[in-house]
């Protein structure tokens, strides 16, 4: 049960102990959902392997389905705690540093299209129609989530010297529909009227995105130059930066692969455009995934240094996971394409660093967890928001009392002084 006023000792005048339930949900953020991505991040990286086992499809599958259950986790809970905390879920929003975690959970959804499209459409379990409403609910979530978002933290000014590269996760999701639109068209038969909107939409939503997270990207590089490296939990959001190249990179070569096999097909542009677009698409995505991985370099050079070693930040360690993604399965990409063997060699590395990294990440966010470092408010700030709302109520009751006092007196007042008119006016 949760705790209300009318708990208070009237006698003590004690505040009620607040249960351990009332206090996670009202500690609940945003920033639970790179958990999610950290796990979806995996998955997607394991799934551009070369050579994949059927064990290793299974490994997948389960991190796809663990993906699932964080995803229900965090967005029921915050559910429960916008019923039950309002107040609590609305400062989570307008929040200048936390607010900017709320477009994660249409990045997290986007992981799970995508997985659902690796694991459950070849098994037959979801049939190509359902992916497809699936892509224009993504894009549908993304504006309904980023635009509200963007006035919001606009509306007030920041500082530049505070700045990170994790304010432009109020972007990413508009940016990540080039990349969920190329694994959609996996599934959709090129020859379809459908493949030709998902490859459009997918183009002006990866220009859009990659040009507004470029900017935030040039302003980083700025407060680096005024402040130094990002210090502390900042240090994190330096491996953000390399999502907006990567993901492009990505997203550029294999919209361009499929461009050259919609174009022909439905007799677009001309007879080459296809061709055309792959190659300018393969030369531009060579060019940003060279500033990915300038930008990975860039932030895990001082990384170790800069970065406080304490549990209760490590939620923010989970920038490490999913960034990385783009740049990481582009070089698999770019290896099918020059048939460069090396680069299979260093995207199985890379993988393996992702799945280590992951066990090391997901043990200490359970400890955080456990030890109460994470997702656990304190207690005045539970009672400060129950309080605050009962006061509210009773003032509001007070006010409905005087009224009626003020009303009734008022009307006792002038029959008593039509009384006394009446009175005088006999007398005269």
């Amino acid at each position: 049960m949760f705790p209300t006023t009318g708990d208070f000792h009237a006698e003590t005048n004690e505040p009620p102990k607040i249960g351990t339930l009332a206090r996670r949900i009202h500690g609940w953020s945003w920033q639970a959902f790179p958990i999610g991505m950290g796990t979806g991040a995996v998955y997607v990286t394991l799934s551009g392997l070369k050579s994949r086992s059927p064990a290793l499809i299974t490994v997948e599958t389960i991190f796809y389905f663990l993906n699932i259950v964080l995803f229900l986790l965090n967005s029921s809970t915050l559910l429960i705690q916008a019923i039950v905390y309002p107040r609590q879920a609305w400062r989570l929003i307008k929040d200048p540093v936390k607010g900017i975690f709320v477009p994660l959970i249409v990045l997290s959804f986007a992981t799970i299209i995508i997985g659902t499209i690796n694991y459950a459409v070849p098994t037959g379990h979801v049939s190509i129609d359902f992916i497809y409403a699936l892509f224009w609910v993504y894009v549908s979530f993304a504006l309904v989530v980023c635009f509200p978002m963007l006035m919001i933290w606009f509306n007030s000014p920041h500082d530049l010297t505070t700045f990170t590269p994790a304010w432009a996760f109020l972007v990413f999701p508009m940016m990540l529909v080039g990349v969920v639109a190329f694994n959609v068209l996996k599934v959709i038969p090129a020859s379809e009227p459908r493949a030709i909107g998902i490859l459009l939409t997918g183009y002006v939503f990866q220009g859009l995105g990659f040009f507004m997270t470029f900017f935030y990207i040039c302003i980083y590089i700025i407060r680096i130059m005024m402040t130094g490296f990002l210090d502390g939990h900042q240090a994190n959001g330096a491996f953000v930066a390399c999502g907006p190249p990567g993901f492009t990179a990505l997203a550029l070569i294999n919209l361009g692969k499929n461009a050259r096999e919609i174009f022909p097909l439905h007799g677009l542009v001309t007879a080459e455009a296809g061709e055309v677009w792959f190659a300018s698409s393969v030369m531009a995505g060579l060019l940003l995934f060279g500033l990915a991985v300038f930008l990975f370099c860039f932030g895990v050079l001082p990384y170790w240094f800069k970065v406080h070693k304490h549990l209760s930040e490590i939620l923010g360690c989970w920038a490490l996971t999913f960034p990385n993604v783009g740049w990481i399965s582009t070089i698999r990409v770019l290896g099918d394409i020059f048939n460069l063997k090396g680069f299979f060699i260093w995207h199985l590395v890379m993988a393996i660093i992702m799945c280590a990294l992951w066990v090391i990440l997901f043990s200490l966010t359970i400890l955080a967890f456990f030890k109460g470092k994470i997702f656990y408010a304190k207690d005045e700030d539970v009672l400060k928001d129950i309080v605050d709302v009962k006061v509210v109520d009773e003032e509001k009751g007070l006010s409905r009392v005087a009224s009626h006092e003020s009303n009734m007196s008022g009307m006792t007042l002038s029959g008593l002084g039509g009384g006394n008119a009446q009175g005088s006016h006999g007398h005269h």
